[in-house]
């Protein structure tokens, strides 16, 4: 990012925070759908997000941080956002799969929901973790620093979230070969 514009936006620009919400909302949404796998609820804490990081974009002391800054805001509004979700009914919804539709879609469609509900089994602090680390190809120490926890709890975080993701598929597995059979 620019490091003039961000500056720019520190001080009032409102044309230089659009410009940098323009570049990064698309990766923005990306985690917020990710985690939280609905369309509705990563929209609305995209929002939130932005509208803290114009907020607080003053006291942001490395402009070549933002981007780091902006990814922490986000997971950290999935988290409210996943609060207020628990309150409500679940909703289902599927995750893009392009390469299991052209083989069969009907599978690609079976799998995604299999993932999906193994996803919103995880807490969302697991959610946060795998999306970073799978999703965004983040390393644990960006990791730990978005989340603003210590290496050890997000090495921890993963581990735990990852082998919670892999028994939900398996159980749900277990359960589709039970009923086909």
């Amino acid at each position: 990012m620019d490091r003039d514009l961000v500056t720019r936006a520190q001080h009032g620009d409102g044309a230089a925070f659009d410009a940098i919400a323009a570049a990064l909302l698309d990766r923005l949404y990306r985690i917020a759908y990710l985690m939280l796998r609905e369309p509705e609820a990563a929209e609305d804490a995209v929002q939130e997000a932005l509208v803290r990081a114009w907020r607080d974009l003053p006291s942001l002391r490395d402009p070549e941080r933002l981007e780091a800054w902006m990814r922490s805001l986000v997971v950290h509004a999935c988290y409210d956002e996943a609060r207020r979700i628990r309150r409500r009914a679940p909703e289902l919804t599927l995750v893009s799969g392009r390469d299991a539709e052209q083989v069969d879609p009907l599978r690609g469609l079976a799998e995604r929901e299999i993932l999906n509900r193994a996803f919103r089994r995880l807490s969302i602090e697991h959610r946060a973790t795998v999306v970073l680390r799978h999703y965004l190809e983040l390393t644990l120490p960006e990791i730990a620093a978005t989340l603003r926890i210590p290496l050890g709890t997000a090495k921890s975080r993963l581990h735990h979230g990852e082998r919670a993701l892999r028994a939900a598929v398996e159980a749900d597995d277990r359960t589709a070969r039970g009923i086909a059979g």
